[in-house]
């Protein structure tokens, strides 16, 4: 189990790296989602599949914007 309760780790492994995508993305989140915060969405990811995957999907694009694809 990853350092964030999840089966599989979400890119990036590395809580440093993770904690720098999370603050890239965590306003653009919570703009595109009012009613949900990017906390809400990683605990949800613990046990949705679909949470994972939007999960993923956000840290990806953190990776894109940060330079890092």
């Amino acid at each position: 189990m990853s350092e964030d309760g999840l089966r599989k780790a979400i890119e990036p492994a590395e809580s440093e790296l993770r904690e720098k995508y999370e603050s890239i993305i965590r306003e653009s989140y919570e703009r595109c989602h009012p009613e949900d915060t990017l906390d809400d969405l990683k605990h949800r990811a613990r046990f949705s599949k679909e949470d994972q995957g939007l999960l993923r999907d956000w840290m990806a694009f953190a990776a894109w914007l940060a330079g890092n694809p």
